[in-house]
């Protein structure tokens, strides 16, 4: 018989050295933006007319998209499919997904010269865009998953809104809000979960097409009209491996055991998925015959190999393996691989692969850049950390939450 499971809030002391560490470097970014926004791009980045993209697209924008590609990935697994094994990983991914779509819109925003004109596509349509439709679709879609969420917001705080002094006369009506808007919700919930899952496809393939467009100014090893399906597929490939990942450092950073059985059922997916992927990637360099470019040993050839072999061929023979499965440093490095193989593939096409006309000189990303793009990685996992102890997304055995196990599960015997 399985074992149940029920989501529930972790009572975890926040503050940790780690965490001290990243609110730093998060403060260190927020110093940077700041300087950002009074002075403009030239006086933090080392963007230029010929450069007019740097990290914070082909990271913040590009790799972020890919990253929270686990939230549609296991929103069609559990809700579509229905396979009710793994619901117990569809709230940390969905978590995981909506600050990660949290931080591409503000990477966006930070990145415009015009910062001010962001809501320009919603007024202003372009429909022969790709970038017009990535960006009603990540906006949609982030809209989407905030409404998801709003369950989870629902179950820890109805029958708990306990506001205190003046506005005390509150609790009554937003308890009661609280209730309406969950009843509705769990109605229809589906047609949000199709959504999502559909708004993913469209604009994960789309920032494909945003580098079809660029054409010559693109290297012919990353050039293809099958790119779109590429991100998509590449998207896809990283959905399951980033929910691995975080599972695995999330238990060890809030001392939980992960749930294994259910990432070994992950992992046995994941194998066929990187193989489709490396089979159009090298079909489709087998018919434009563009393996020649790999006789050349430049930057670019060494990159791009290195993006296929230990991004894609190496571990998809270990998803192959059982050995790697059951294990869990197998997993571990098997999952990482794959993201790093995702996150290179994205930095090559928007940085290494695209080459600006008349450019008299190369990028290189600021203190200032690479500053702001830590602080959102740290920004995020704190919000991660801060939400699994607020909000009930981490599920643990049912029978592990009793009264007298509940302490030994989320932390050690003198936390009692």
């Amino acid at each position: 018989m399985e074992e149940s499971f029920k989501p529930t809030s972790l009572k975890r002391k926040f503050f940790t050295p780690g965490v001290i560490v990243l609110a730093l470097l998060a403060l260190n970014g927020v110093v940077f933006l700041m300087l950002r926004f009074v002075w403009g791009l030239g006086a933090v980045t080392n963007l230029d007319y010929q450069h007019p993209w740097g990290i914070w697209i082909a990271i913040d924008v590009a790799c972020g998209v890919a990253l929270a590609s686990g939230g549609f990935t296991t929103a069609a697994l559990g809700h579509v499919m229905h396979r009710e094994k793994y619901k117990v990983i569809l709230r940390p991914a969905l978590l995981t997904a909506m600050l990660g779509y949290t931080f591409v819109a503000f990477g966006v925003f930070v990145d415009l010269g015009r910062w001010y004109y962001i809501w320009h596509p919603l007024i202003y349509w372009n429909s022969s865009s790709p970038l017009f439709e990535v960006g009603i679709c990540v906006f949609t879609y982030l809209t989407v998953l905030y409404i998801e969420f709003f369950p989870i917001v629902a179950e820890r705080f109805i029958g708990k809104v306990k506001l205190k002094g003046l506005l005390s006369f509150l609790n009554r009506p937003l308890d009661l809000f609280l209730r309406v808007l969950n009843r509705g919700l769990a109605k229809t919930m589906f047609i949000f979960v199709i959504a999502g899952v559909v708004l993913s496809t469209l604009h994960q393939s789309s920032l494909g097409t945003l580098m079809v467009v660029a054409e010559s100014k693109m290297h012919p090893l990353w050039h293809t009209p099958i790119l779109p399906l590429l991100f998509l597929l590449s998207a896809i490939g990283v959905g399951f491996p980033m929910v691995i990942f975080e599972s695995l450092i999330a238990s060890r950073s809030l001392k939980i055991e992960p749930e294994m059985s259910v990432l070994r059922g992950l992992a046995r997916m994941e194998g066929p998925i990187l193989f489709v992927y490396l089979a159009f990637k090298l079909g489709d360099m087998a018919i434009r015959n563009t393996f020649v470019f790999l006789n050349e040993v430049n930057t670019a050839s060494v990159l791009f190999m290195i993006e296929l072999v230990f991004g894609v061929i190496i571990p998809l023979r270990m998803f192959f393996s059982e050995k790697v499965i059951r294990s869990k440093l197998g997993l571990f490095v098997a999952s990482s691989l794959v993201i790093f193989g995702v996150v290179l593939n994205r930095i090559d096409n928007f940085l290494v692969a695209y080459n600006p006309p008349y450019a008299v000189r190369s990028y290189f990303p600021s203190i200032g850049e690479i500053s702001v793009t830590v602080g959102f990685i740290a920004m995020l996992i704190l919000l991660y950390r801060a939400a699994v102890m607020i909000f009930p997304v981490i599920s643990l055995p049912a029978k592990r939450l009793a009264p007298d196990a509940k302490y030994r599960i989320v932390g050690s015997e003198n936390e009692k």
